[in-house]
């Protein structure tokens, strides 16, 4: 698991509406990087509109908001459609290689059933490329805030 004072991990994805996002890139911004299970789920839908509507805070405060998870392009694409999702990225790591990379593709159970999948992970990134903050086992009630309030405390 990625842990704060690394050097986040550098990484080029293909995003919702096309093109890549590049983590490097965004440098000297700061980059709340958020990693989910699958568009489109209860959990996962909550947590995409919290930090989309308060996309002007984030921007504000000098940060990109980029959501993760493995699902497709083209089903990011339907799940920013179907909710309005237009003040955040969505990046499709559809090979793993990322979530890997940070150490949130874990084994989970559920119903007594393990499986591999996503853990709800956000990592805060800094201007320089080093974690800030990383936020484990994530609840998505109150989160996008207090993401938010660490942002600009930065």
């Amino acid at each position: 698991m990625i842990s704060q004072g690394q050097i986040a991990p550098d990484f080029t994805l293909p995003r919702d509406g096309g093109g890549t996002v590049t983590l490097s890139a965004l440098r000297p911004g700061k980059v709340v990087l958020y990693f989910y299970p699958k568009d489109d789920t209860p959990g996962c839908t909550l947590e995409a509109q919290d930090f989309n509507a308060r996309k002007a805070e984030f921007t504000a405060a000098g940060t990109t908001v980029i959501g993760l998870s493995k699902d497709s392009v083209k089903s990011h694409d339907k799940f920013c459609k179907k909710h309005g999702l237009d003040g955040i990225i969505l990046a499709s790591d559809e090979t793993g290689t990322t979530s890997e990379d940070y150490g949130v593709w874990l084994e989970k159970s559920m119903y007594g059933k393990t499986y591999m999948g996503i853990e709800r992970t956000t990592v805060l990134i800094d201007g320089t490329g080093k974690v800030a903050r990383v936020w484990n086992k994530v609840s998505v009630k109150g989160h996008a805030d207090e993401v938010l309030a660490a942002a600009q405390a930065l």
